[in-house]
């Protein structure tokens, strides 16, 4: 063998060597238990400085979140598997999934394919936004105070579905209901049939294609409840970047965020029956809404997120109201 032959035969070997012994340093080989895991995932997201908006309040419970769904273990179950051991081969999908979600800040609802409000779990991917509402919890008690009887409620509208979750917590708060899921995205509405179908909602639930009430004519609803775009201009320009996953159409609203809540609160009333209600989300925009129509007497509903965020207006007190047919 030659010089040149056995020089490249070493590096041959020493690569070899190397490629082998490549993971013996780095998380893959020093990280072995989910308490291991949580430890590294906390750090890795408090030095990328995260932003935890989609259902969690910070990194702790954000890396808790994505541990426990990555490796399909119960989410409200930590402690009986923090000493647990986690093979090779899940370590490099969790590590992978870390990376994901502190360099490219993908939120982790969508790394892991779900999202939950309460006890409901929904499929959602980048075609939806990460489903977070005040609704979910004003749905718990069937709107207390607004609705006399949510048996005696037959048909409730969800303007804007996204991802149907509301639709589909609507269906169990009203029992009785015929509820209709309304979107102008298809792709927002491909997931939510998903979660319709999922919780076996489909003789109950109509999704509808339309932009506002445009193929939703002649129809009239106990209840129109709508978590509509509501961003600013201003507030799209300094967004998060985990938000900038998410469909635009789903957050940016026009100059001061009320392109959607100024058609609703004008083309409502038709659509509502006697003693119907209009129920809207409008995140901290309180001030800008009743700036903007000083003239409604707004009712804001209290909770745990504070006392502006969902406004409620009846049939009779939104423009044309009083005078619309069928009263």
């Amino acid at each position: 063998m030659s010089h040149d032959e056995h020089a490249h035969s070493a590096e041959q070997h020493d690569a070899e060597h190397e490629h082998e012994h490549e993971h013996d340093h780095g998380p893959l080989a020093e990280l072995v238990t989910v308490r291991d895991w949580l430890r590294y995932a906390v750090t890795r997201f408090n030095r990328a400085g995260i932003f935890c908006g989609h259902g969690v309040s910070d990194s702790y419970d954000e890396a808790v979140w994505l541990l426990l769904g990555s490796l399909a273990l119960p989410l409200d179950r930590l402690e009986p598997f923090l000493d647990a051991c986690i093979p090779g081969e899940e370590r490099v999908a969790l590590l992978e999934a870390i990376e994901r979600r502190a360099d490219a800040r993908v939120p982790t609802a969508y790394i892991l394919g779900e999202a939950w409000l309460g006890d409901f779990r929904f499929s959602v991917d980048e075609r939806v936004i990460v489903p977070r509402s005040f609704f979910a919890e004003l749905l718990e008690d069937a709107l207390a105070g607004w609705i006399e009887d949510a048996d005696a409620v037959t048909a409730v509208l969800d303007m804007c579905t996204g991802s149907g979750c509301l639709a589909v917590l609507m269906a169990h708060t009203f029992p009785n209901a015929e509820v209709t899921a309304a979107d102008l995205s298809e792709d927002a509405l491909d997931v939510a049939l998903q979660n319709v179908t999922d919780y076996g909602l489909e003789a109950r639930i109509e999704l509808v294609h339309t932009d506002l009430y445009s193929a939703l004519e002649g129809r009239r609803y106990d209840l129109i409840l709508s978590n509509p775009p509501y961003v600013t201009r201003a507030a799209m320009d300094t967004l998060p970047a985990e938000y900038l996953h998410e469909p635009r159409m789903a957050l940016a609203a026009g100059d001061d965020g009320l392109d959607l809540v100024r058609r609703l609160i004008a083309e409502s009333a038709a659509h509502l029956n006697e003693g119907g209600i209009l129920a809207v989300e409008v995140g901290h925009n309180r001030a800008i809404v009743e700036h903007a129509f000083p003239e409604l007497p707004f009712n804001w509903l209290g909770t745990r997120g504070g006392e502006d965020m969902v406004f409620v207006l009846r049939r009779e007190d939104l423009p044309g109201g009083r005078t619309s047919s069928g009263a």
